[in-house]
């Protein structure tokens, strides 16, 4: 092991493993510069993180897009957005089929269910679906619900709440200061605000983003800082999976070892937060890399389709946890 290697995960078994306090930007950044035989030692100190203060539990999840397409905003990675030439078009997805997905995801095990639409923010129509689609799901099928409608008002918010949403998921995708180069419609701080509407509501704070995007290992350094700064309860972790006729369509595929520093560094930055694997795991790390990554640091995944591309079968990764004895977590008794 390198020298600056042995001195920032030294420093990160004092700080992180003993005492539960997340490493620092400067840290966080050496992490994600340790040359490729230190990544094994970062992993493994990042499981022990993770089994140290979030325990052996996995939480699954399964998502589904309530408003698919035509969204007005450029986020130049998305295939949902109305502004581009990828193949996505606009659909509504009605209550029966939510209800129905909702059925699917639990019947995996899964203790969580997420309600996706492509849109800036929901509109009177959309929130009422949203009404809805919940009171539809609640009485059919025992499994907690979470949503991602984009930006939203005060009123929004607590509207959510009193539907009995219990977790909102709203990406800041990356930095601060690379987001310009990514969004243009609106601004990060937008995004910021909405998150401390939601953390200050009672609801869940889930908020992640996507690395590959084409920022620095200084702004990716700088994305899981802010991120700790929020205190989300969860993140989940994509990896750009680039796709035709968007802006970042041309993105090369993330190196999987730049990936599993990212996900070591992640869970160092972040060690009470579940920690997701998102959109773009199977293309960038494959089998054997979602293997590393769950022994790692991740303690949760998103099991099945992703909004716009496919992902591994839920069996394959509820197989993969129980051979790595890594038990689904319940539903809790206390939502």
């Amino acid at each position: 092991m390198s020298t600056s290697s042995v001195s920032v995960l030294d420093r990160a078994r004092t700080r992180v493993l003993a005492e539960g306090l997340g490493l620092e930007e400067a840290d966080i950044l050496e992490v994600l510069r340790l040359p490729d035989e230190d990544i094994p030692a970062a992993l493994q100190l990042a499981h022990e993180v993770r089994m140290r203060w979030c325990g052996p539990e996995v939480e699954v999840e399964g998502i589904v897009s309530l408003k698919t397409g035509g969204c007005p905003e450029d986020c130049h990675f998305c295939s949902q957005s109305g502004l581009f030439s990828s193949p996505v078009r606009s659909v509504w997805l009605d209550i029966p089929s939510l209800v129905k997905a909702a059925e699917q995801t639990a019947a995996t095990g899964a203790s969580e269910f997420c309600i996706v639409a492509a849109v800036r923010g929901p509109d009177a129509k959309l929130m009422q679906q949203m009404r809805d689609g919940v009171k539809a799901i609640k009485e059919a099928v025992d499994i907690n619900v979470a949503a991602s409608l984009g930006m939203l008002s005060q009123e929004q918010v607590d509207d959510l709440v009193d539907m009995g949403v219990h977790r909102y998921n709203h990406n800041l995708e990356t930095c601060r200061s690379y987001f310009p180069n990514v969004v243009t419609t609106h601004s990060w701080e937008e995004r910021w605000n909405t998150l401390k509407m939601v953390r200050d509501s009672g609801m869940e704070v889930c908020c992640g983003g996507i690395i590959g995007l084409g920022e620095t290992l200084e702004q990716r350094a700088e994305f899981a800082a802010q991120l700790a700064e929020l205190e989300p309860d969860e993140v989940p972790l994509n990896f750009l999976n680039p796709r035709p006729g968007t802006p970042l369509g041309d993105q090369p595929v993330m190196d999987p070892k730049d990936a599993l520093r990212a996900i070591a560094a992640f869970r160092l930055a972040l060690p009470r937060t579940i920690l997701r694997y998102a959109g773009g795991r199977e293309i960038t790390l494959g089998d054997l890399g979602t293997r590393e990554g769950l022994l790692g640091g991740i303690n949760a995944v998103i099991v099945g389709n992703y909004l716009t591309t496919l992902g591994r079968p839920a069996t394959s990764d509820l197989e993969l946890l129980a051979e790595l004895k890594m038990p689904v977590k319940a539903l809790s008794a206390t939502l």
